[in-house]
This record gives C-alpha cells, structure tokens and sequence, in this order.
C-alpha cells in the first residue's frame, strides 16, 4: 500500500473491466431504505477513538466483508486506514491492504461507503451531533407508569444504565429513589450533556458518569441492585446480545433485576427466550414526542425520519412541536422487559 503526502490511497479506478465492477456490485449486501436522512461522510469516523472504531467494525464486519470495507476506504485518509487496519484480524489485512490498490469504480465505492455510513448512523450521531440527539430524546417521554412500576426495585438501591445517552432513564431512577446511579455510555458527547445535567439539577443524589458499554460495564461483579437500559440494548451483539446479557448478568446481585425500557418488537421473543417477562401499559391517549419548539421539531423530524414523507407533511400541517409516535410507524414507549437474575 502507497500512500501519497495528502494522506490518501493511490490508484486507479478509471480502467476498472466492467465484469469486475457487475461482480462488485452484485456481493454487496441489499441496502435497505431508512427512514433517517444521512449527512455523514467517511471522513466523519476520524471522531471514534480506536477502541471505540474496533468496537463498532466488529459488528459492521458482519454485514460488510474486509474486502468491501476496502472499497469503501479507497482514496480515504491515510490516518482512517491505518486505524481500520489495526482493528481486523490479522489473517484479513492481506486482502484489505491488496484491494486497496487493486482498481475500483467511483461507483462501487460510492455504493459501499453508503453502505457503512447507513449502519455507522447512530453510533456517528452519538459521537458527531450528541446535541441534536438530546433535542429528539428529551421530546420521547416514556409512558409514567414504566418507573411508577419500577419504584420498589428502585428505592435506595444502586442501579446501572447502560447506554444511559444524555440521562433519560438516570434521572428517572433517581427521581423514583435511586441511591445511586451508575451511568454507563460510550459516547463523550453524551456524558459531557449527562454531566451538564447533572450538575445543573439540584437536590440530586449521586449519578456517577462513566464510558463503557454493553460489552465492558466498568464495575465489579454483583456490584448493584438493578440495571437498566431504556431503548438500547438490542438482540444483536453489536449492542447488547448474548454478551452484553451476559455483562448486566455479571454486574446484577443475586435477586436483583435487569430491566429493558421501550425494547423492539423484533427483540421481545429474543428477550422471552432468556427469561424476560413483558409488561406492556395501557395509554389513555396518544402519545407524541414533545419538541420544545417547531423549528427543533423540524429539525429533528428532518434528519432522523426525513425518508418518511408522512412525517414531514404532518408537521407542516400541524404546525405543531409535537408528533405522534404512530406517525412515525413505531411502537410509542410504554413497556418494558424484565428478568430477575438467580
């Protein structure tokens, strides 16, 4: 691999046989329609730091093959390569270093970078607009009887929140007679918004902010009481999984509990499967997600559900900082898993 003094990849793509680019094109996996708008650019991953890369490659790597991990870093900073480099196998960087240099199409490198970056969304949102995700987040008001319910496994106990984002469900416990909270995320744009807040609450017993995640909770072994997670934890090891069950397991005391706030409806017969109990509470009304104004409803409707058209037309014709979750076409937060841990 040579790489020239501005810090890309050299090359040729402009006499690519057509045979290779069909082959190409055809082993990419299919791309599914989202319903985010997508602004990042490649050059967007320089944010992760290399634990945080590798963590996220790992599960990216499932979906996309080294070799077309490649093609989506041709002509990319010689810095990002590197770093990608040194976060795949050993016996996987020979084909990563020779498709490199071997030519490719602007268009197959174009198709794969749209690829990565629709699977790198949130996990960039996270780490590159945090400010924009708690604009969203603070408007989804989880059901009030989700923590009205959890209050006896929370009063004066010690709880964990994984993913804990900007604090939603950290404050909740709290608010419900947590002793203590332990929230764990990986993103330093979050936990600077998560200590920000926390600061600027008064009467608020201690909220410890950590990075972490699924994978690596930073506290011993059957060190609290409950731990939780609203609207993070998945099925897929890329957050949560078999390991990241097996890490809230290890943390949990015996007799303790681990609760899932607002789960997928593709995870709840995942979670069933492991012992999981679902509890699901009535709504008396409709429930929305509440901007704090129209210009941030708009904002935030435009970037995270502009490939929903009916989203958009709604809140133009509402002219309203509020939309309903079933506009949006996903299951509004008013249920929870649970699993006591033996």
């Amino acid at each position: 691999m040579k790489i020239i003094s501005q810090g890309t990849v050299t090359g040729r793509a402009d006499h690519l046989h057509p045979l290779r680019e069909q082959k190409a094109l055809a082993s990419l996996p299919k791309h599914n329609r989202h319903i985010f708008v997508n602004p990042f650019q490649l050059e967007d991953l320089l944010i992760f730091d290399a634990e945080n890369l590798c963590r996220i490659l790992t599960n990216v790597i499932e979906y996309i093959t080294p070799i077309q991990l490649a093609w989506c870093m041709y002509g990319a900073p010689a810095q990002l390569i590197q770093h990608v480099l040194t976060c795949l196998p050993s016996v996987e960087q020979p084909a990563f270093l020779h498709e490199l240099v071997y030519p490719i199409t602007s268009m197959v490198i174009q198709h794969t970078r749209h690829l990565l970056l629709d699977q790198l969304f949130w996990e960039l949102t996270y780490w590159h607009t945090p400010e924009l995700y708690e604009e969203l987040t603070a408007g989804e008001h989880l059901h009030p009887g989700i923590f009205e319910q959890l209050e006896p496994w929370l009063r004066d106990k010690i709880v964990l929140d994984v993913g804990a984002g900007s604090g939603r469900a950290s404050f909740e416990a709290v608010q419900h007679g947590a002793k203590l909270v332990y929230a764990v995320e990986p993103s330093p744009g979050l936990r600077r918004i998560l200590r920000r807040k926390r600061d600027c609450a008064p009467n608020i017993p201690s909220v410890v902010v950590s990075a972490g995640d699924f994978a690596h909770v930073p506290l011993s072994t059957q060190s609290v009481d409950l731990a939780l997670s609203c609207s993070a934890f998945i099925a897929e090891s890329e957050q949560g999984g078999e390991s990241g069950l097996a890490e809230l397991r290890r943390v949990t005391r015996t007799g303790g509990t681990i609760v899932v706030i607002w789960p997928r409806l593709q995870d709840r017969a995942w979670l069933s499967e492991r012992g999981f109990r679902y509890v699901a509470l009535p709504c008396e009304q409709e429930m929305v997600i509440s901007f704090a104004s129209w210009q941030s409803a708009w904002r935030c409707v435009q970037r995270f559900y502009g490939g929903k058209p009916e989203a958009l037309h709604y809140l133009l014709h509402a002219h309203e900082p509020s939309i309903p979750f079933a506009v949006l076409g996903f299951n509004a937060p008013c249920d929870y898993c649970w699993l006591q841990v033996t």
